[in-house]
């Protein structure tokens, strides 16, 4: 097997330690609304989202940046 199929087990291992380390369920409060889920989904929401918010402001940043080009 070669390196990357090590690397994604580990990294699939090291998932499943977390998952089940972080199930206990956390009462989420965000102005009116109020939810119930395990700390891990919660925790990879709010990594998605920061995922979405970085890649839309680099996005933008560089089409506002982005030189004319010459044709």
């Amino acid at each position: 097997m070669n390196t990357r199929v090590y690397i994604s087990l580990t990294l699939l291992l090291l998932v499943v330690v977390f998952i089940v380390q972080n199930a206990t369920v956390v009462d989420i409060r965000f102005l009116f609304w109020k939810i119930s889920m395990s700390r891990s989904l919660m925790i990879f929401f709010v990594l998605a989202i920061g995922v979405v918010i970085g890649w839309i402001t680099t996005v933008h940043f560089y089409k506002k940046h982005q030189l004319p080009r010459k044709d």
